[in-house]
């Protein structure tokens, strides 16, 4: 089914966040096979949406609007970009070990010895001078352990990328389904003025035959509790619809009330019947930014047990110096004044008390306990998605067994009300059936705000709409 654009969504990356699982590590660290089908799969459209932007797809302009101001706004999303370029500064910070280090120094110096330190004694010596002299020190990566450091980072990067893109999906889908509860809660108020109305005239109408003989008091009273019933109703739906206005405006970064002029007038709920493409599970390796950051913790976890490894090894440096000293400053550039060092060095550490043992095994199981979270999260994800698809197919069937429901009462509603106008039927029946329309319009409305909800759960779970940084 084609999505129709009704915004055109103001997006702060425009990069795929992360490179696709490679079929090799699937089949390393997978205990067990992703099943080849979803559970409900023949309710389902084969292919993956096509257009990442699945929020588009209810064609609901102000739900575009809070989306795309969510993502420019939100302070957590906010939060995980700057903590992709922690992982970038990171990143530089390991490769400089590449580099030598080379500093500076200058100076003058006036020391006095002693002419008493020797044995017997002597005149005391003074001498000052001048020097300046750069020094460098370079450790030398013949066994890759800056290179694995360097390699450990450069995967943590890509867990940044992409926690920062499960923030996204989850700030998206959160407003989303925050937005979908007002439209609830605005139609339910909606429901509860016109069903008002509608008791006030039956209160009205029982008061009329009261008043002629026709009817007892008791039912006076009974239309009188069903109307107030109802209108005891609309100061809680009036609060729930500022509650969840004030969390659409924490959501996209404003204060409350600043939202109110966008929100407040009620709209029809989204259309909550679609054609959903949601792939086949081995997919959600692609698409979902938790998989994506599990697996990229497991190629960190491996790179920092190689560093642990490569501790047994020797380190080979470098270390020299170049400079110049000379009593007058005017002497620091002759020939005689010039002093330099030159220092190759093999370092090995030959025991410290098996330390370095007790790091490589606490290594290995850390990439151990990635490997059962890598699991772990595949298969939850599977799971999620199968969940979400089975709540928004019975949220369907429910609606359509709601849907018959209704027509029902309605017309036992008219009936019940025309028999007793004239006097055919006790007022009992008047109040069943204006107590079970209201209640089941009630169950309509949050039913399609249940399906419209599960829609939200099923692209959450299957990763779609969301965008990564460079």
């Amino acid at each position: 089914m084609k999505i129709t654009h009704v915004f055109q969504l103001v997006l702060i990356a425009t990069a795929i966040l992360a490179q696709p699982v490679c079929a090799e590590n699937r089949e390393k660290y997978l205990r067990a096979p992703v099943p080849d089908r979803w559970t409900f799969s023949e309710h389902l459209s084969p292919t993956l949406p096509d257009e990442d932007s699945w929020w588009k797809g209810f064609e609901d302009p102000v739900l575009d609007s809070l989306i795309s101001t969510g993502v420019k706004n939100n302070f957590n999303l906010s939060a995980a970009r700057k903590r992709v370029e922690i992982a970038r500064m990171n990143l530089k910070s390991a490769r400089s070990a590449y580099f030598p280090t080379i500093g500076a120094s200058a100076g003058w110096t006036k020391n006095r010895t002693s002419g008493l330190q020797l044995s017997g004694g002597g005149e005391s010596v003074t001498t000052d001078y001048f020097d300046a002299s750069l020094s460098a020190s370079w450790e030398i990566d013949v066994f890759g352990k800056i290179a694995s450091s360097a390699g450990e980072q450069k995967n943590l990067i890509k867990v940044s990328k992409a926690e920062y893109a499960g923030a996204m999906l989850s700030i998206c889908a959160e407003i989303a389904t925050t937005y979908i509860q007002l439209r609830v809660w605005q139609n339910e108020l909606i429901v509860a003025n016109e069903h008002s109305t509608r008791q006030e005239r039956i209160v009205k109408i029982t008061e009329a035959r009261h008043e002629a003989g026709l009817a007892s008091m008791l039912d006076v009273r009974q239309a009188r509790e069903v109307y107030y019933s109802t209108k005891a109703s609309i100061p809680v739906l009036e609060n729930s619809i500022t509650t969840a206005m004030n969390s659409l405006s924490l959501l996209v970064g404003s204060y409350p009330g600043e939202l109110n002029q966008l929100l407040s007038q009620p709209c029809p709920m989204p259309d909550y019947r679609r054609i959903i493409g949601t792939g086949i599970p081995a997919e959600l390796l692609r698409r979902r930014p938790d998989i994506v950051a599990a697996e990229m913790t497991i190629a960190a976890n491996a790179s920092a047990l190689g560093v642990a490894k490569k501790d047994f090894l020797p380190t080979l440096s470098i270390d020299g110096s170049i400079g110049t000293a000379a009593h007058n400053a005017g002497d620091l550039f002759k020939k005689e004044s010039f002093t330099y060092t030159v220092a190759p060095r093999l370092t090995w550490t030959i025991f410290s008390g098996f330390s370095r043992s007790a790091a490589v095994t606490e290594a290995r199981q850390t990439m151990r306990i990635s490997i059962d979270n890598y699991n772990q999260t595949v298969m939850t994800a599977v799971c999620e998605v199968d969940n979400a698809i089975s709540s928004y197919l019975s949220s369907i069937r429910h609606i359509d067994a709601i849907k018959e429901t209704i027509d029902q009462t309605n017309e036992s509603y008219k009936l019940s009300v025309d028999l007793y106008k004239r006097g055919l039927t006790p007022f009992n029946n008047v109040v069943s059936a204006q107590l079970n329309l209201l209640e089941n319009e009630n169950h309509m409305i949050v039913a399609r705000g249940q399906a419209l909800a599960a829609l939200v759960s099923i692209y959450k779970s299957i990763g779609g709409g969301w965008t990564g940084l460079d």
